[in-house]
């Protein structure tokens, strides 16, 4: 396996993590159900695989949120964590010039620069946590609390109540 970006700054902070590869479909659209298909490939329960979302606020600040696949984001609860009045994710075309990742390997570590981030607190409700490692069909498995400090993120509430 090819170390990405995202593995080469867990080394480099001697942080602790498993890297896991996956047969990538090459479908990556927005939609319901993606990262728990992902979550079925690597042969890891749903609520430990975190989506990563790239968000504008209304004032242009680009934000990072992490979601579990179990969840859908609130956006209310985004806009307040981020201390904004407005969110919405950023369009696919502009993933790549702000992050240097595309969809479907979007990593919240080692984007091109340095975003706010926010973590969905169920995060803590697990030892490890997978996210993508910065490339369509590898994930990274870790301690929420160690993406946290590789990343300065905050644990927050981000889950839409059904």
């Amino acid at each position: 396996m090819k170390k990405t970006n995202a593995m080469r700054i867990l080394d480099g902070a001697g942080i602790e993590y498993e890297a896991r590869e996956y047969d990538d479909d090459g479908e990556h659209k927005l939609e319901r159900g993606a990262a728990g298909k992902t979550a079925e490939k690597i042969g890891a329960d749903p609520s430990t695989v975190f989506k990563t979302i790239v968000m504008r606020t209304d004032s242009k600040e680009v934000v990072v949120f992490c979601q579990s696949a179990i969840h859908e984001i609130n956006l209310k609860k985004a806009r307040q964590a981020a201390g904004a009045k407005e969110v919405s994710p950023v369009k696919e075309n502009e993933l790549l010039a702000l992050t240097g990742y595309v969809r479907g390997g979007c990593s919240p570590l080692g984007m091109r620069k340095k975003y706010r981030t926010f973590i969905d607190s169920s995060a803590l409700e697990h030892d490890r946590i997978n996210i993508s490692a910065g490339v369509r069909g590898q994930q990274l498995c870790l301690s929420p609390k160690d993406l946290a400090s590789v990343t300065d993120a905050e644990f927050v509430d981000l889950v839409l109540e059904d």
